[in-house]
């Protein structure tokens, strides 16, 4: 209770956390040893004590205060462990000062931290009175704003730290130097302390190495299954064997080394390998843990579900063959019912049976082909007695397949008429045009074989001098402008189309050609009317025309194409071969315009310097639209022309392939068994 205080040489502030450590510290001490007291502070424990009774402690405090009261100086009582209070001490203690005049309460903790500014400042405004009068808050009150305050605090303290703090080796000293201008990190450290903020950060660092670690196992556990495919494909190696075994197998692989390292120390997640980031091999003791167990399981699940499929395909593959069902032809919506069951479904999806299905459906058409091919050769007399251009009538068609008809070679294309009625045309076609392009054996033909066989073992003195001519890729090609209006072109490239192959191939004096059709009814000056593209470079023009409108088209049309090639270097359109042809008028059979329409053609021919095609000429009637000897002529006019260059050249090559051929071909007539080297050699050094 004394206000006079005399202790020289001592320190004016003193905590137990600097004791041993005084010098560590800033020491301020007493002015000239003496100090005057202001002002008390009257602490009442209300906690539970051990051995101690509050009612005690209250008359001790109760004899204090009269004696503090005789100094006339500011007292604020203070309640202290409220953090521990008992309710009826702190009531007691509340009562104890309301029987004293002006005597304030202030609740506080000093453990949490709560009201102790508040305790001080009451008295430092009861000693100064020209302070502004401080607001005392209860001791909850007051926790609750202080835990917000930490919260918010924290929160904040934590975000610095995630912002400074990436990588999970950073240490506490590195990272507490940087932040100690932060205002988040002074905050928090007021609040709370260092070591709780030291706390937090190893906290963070902690979560930023699980991440690490979880990330690098991630990315082992998705090389695994890649590992095990290219370690342990086979069922059969490893579907007997247990966990251990498998791994002992697996270090016995010539690639172990390749997908995985074997580590000294272990586990592989506490050891500096996780920071090993150059490597990327897995850590074999992952083996171990429950992940790895189920990714191996998974991969033997796997193999053991693809030997299933494949056992399900080949058993699919041979009901497919057996069945009776089916036949070439046939759709799978009627053969599905047939072959499958619940099996089949349980083990793979049902595209897979159709892609298989498919497959096998080719393989059976290409051999009934094949068979029926036969039996159109073995049945040769019936197409003696067609007509010379191969195009039996529908009676004809019909006697054929009568005399076929009981044979099972013929039944078995069934389901496929067209084809099997295209595979007779085509057989027709070959009987009266016999080469090897035509040839159903085609590109196994022996003409093919044999010709193969002289081009790389013989090079003709001819070849060498025509190297040039002879290796024109466009020999075999040739391009048509059909040039008329309303309708003409069209019609007319349908009706040639129509006696071409399916690959669009005509046949010309027993050769195949590729036959390009470009039908024009339109403005010529125009991109999408133009007689040449960059893949279209026109060989002849057939032109047409069954009436003046018609006719005046033409002549407007060669006009401007012939215009717009002047002073260019590519300037052949002004030669290009025409052939003007007058076609049928449907409903008209007037002599009188016939004969009209006839000597205008041929008027515009001379001026045109081309060939004129008129139906009297053709030796048909009026009435009929252009036959197949006319086109004919007409392409092997325009082949003539594009042949011009190398006709007399190669004559005497031609004369000399066509001795060999003529000898092999005695040699296969005789019988004699065919050997290249044997027989095709001699003759061709003897050329």
């Amino acid at each position: 209770a004394a206000t006079k205080l005399a202790s020289a040489e001592k320190l004016m502030y003193f905590c137990t956390d600097q004791l041993g450590l005084e010098q560590d510290f800033e020491q301020k001490q007493m002015p000239d040893g003496k100090l005057l007291v202001d002002g008390f502070l009257l602490c009442i424990d209300v906690s539970r004590g051990m051995n101690r009774n509050f009612d005690d402690q209250l008359k001790f405090v109760s004899n204090l205060y009269n004696q503090l009261a005789k100094t006339k100086k500011p007292i604020v009582v203070v309640l202290t462990k409220c953090d521990e209070g008992v309710e009826r001490y702190i009531r007691d203690a509340h009562t104890f000062a309301l029987s004293k005049k002006n005597l304030q309460v202030v609740e506080t903790s000093a453990r949490s931290n709560v009201n102790i500014d508040l305790a001080f400042s009451t008295l430092v405004q009861l000693i100064d009175k020209s302070r502004g009068k401080t607001k005392i808050i209860p001791y909850f009150e007051a926790l609750k704003q202080q835990s917000q305050q930490i919260a918010a605090a924290k929160d904040k303290y934590e975000w610095l730290v995630s912002r400074i703090v990436k990588n999970h080796n950073e240490t506490w000293s590195n990272v507490n130097r940087k932040m100690q201008a932060s205002p988040e990190y002074q905050d928090y450290v007021y609040l709370e302390g260092t070591q709780k903020a030291k706390k937090l950060f190893l906290q963070h660092v902690h979560r930023l190495k699980q991440e690490h670690i979880e990330r690098r196992r991630k990315m082992y556990l998705a090389m695994l299954p890649q590992a095990f495919e290219a370690l342990i494909p086979d069922l059969d190696e490893i579907d007997h064997l247990s966990r251990v075994k498998v791994e002992k197998l697996l270090e016995t692989k010539p690639d172990f080394l390749k997908w995985f390292i074997v580590l000294e120390e272990t586990p592989w997640d506490a050891t500096s390998h996780i920071d090993n980031m150059e490597n990327e091999r897995i850590p074999f003791d992952l083996m171990e843990t429950q992940p790895a167990e189920q990714v191996y399981e998974a991969h033997l699940e796997k193999l053991r579900n693809e030997r299933k499929r494949a056992e399900m395909r080949r058993a699919f593959k041979e009901n497919l063959e057996t069945s009776p069902f089916i036949t070439p032809g046939k759709p799978w919506e009627e053969a599905r019912s047939f072959i499958m069951n619940e099996d089949f479904y349980m083990w793979l999806e049902e595209s897979v049976y159709m892609d298989i299905y498919s497959k096998h459906q080719k393989q059976i058409i290409e051999k009934a082909k094949e068979e029926f091919q036969e039996l159109l050769l073995e049945y040769s007399e019936l197409f003696y007695e067609l007509e010379l251009d191969a195009k039996p009538s529908k009676e004809k068609m019909g006697v054929i397949q009568d005399v076929l008809g009981e044979e099972q070679r013929f039944k078995a294309l069934q389901k496929l008429q067209a084809e099997r009625d295209a595979l007779i045309l085509k057989h027709i076609h070959f009987v009266y045009h016999p080469t090897k392009e035509t040839c159903p054996s085609c590109p196994v033909c022996v003409d093919s074989k044999i010709e193969h066989l002289i081009s790389s073992r013989f090079i003709r003195p001819s070849e060498r001098n025509q190297k040039n001519l002879l290796a024109d890729s466009n020999i075999d090609r040739i391009n048509l402008v059909i040039l008329g209006k309303d309708g003409l072109a069209r019609e007319l490239a349908n009706e040639i189309r129509a006696l071409c192959t399916n690959d669009d191939k005509y046949v010309i004096e027993g050769k195949m050609y590729e036959l390009s059709l470009r039908p024009i009814e339109g403005n010529v000056r125009l991109p999408v009317n133009s007689f040449q593209t960059p893949t279209f470079q026109p060989h002849g023009c057939l032109c047409l025309y069954n009436s003046k409108e018609s006719l005046s088209y033409v002549v407007e049309s060669i006009e401007k194409s012939r215009e717009s090639t002047i002073g260019r270097r590519d300037n052949h359109l002004v030669h290009l071969p025409l052939t003007l042809i007058l076609v049928n008028k449907r409903g008209d059979t007037s002599g009188e315009t016939l004969h009209s329409l006839i000597q205008q053609g041929q008027q515009i021919a001379s001026k045109l310097q081309c060939v004129f095609l008129d139906p009297a000429s053709a030796g048909i009637g009026y009435g009929r639209n252009i036959n197949e000897k006319q086109i004919s002529q007409v392409l092997k006019g325009l082949l003539d022309s594009k042949r011009n260059l190398n006709l007399v050249s190669s004559t005497s090559s031609i004369k000399d392939l066509a001795d060999v051929d003529l000898r092999i071909v005695m040699c296969l007539m005789c019988g004699d068994p065919f050997n290249a080297d044997d027989i095709l050699l001699p003759i061709l050094q003897s050329q």
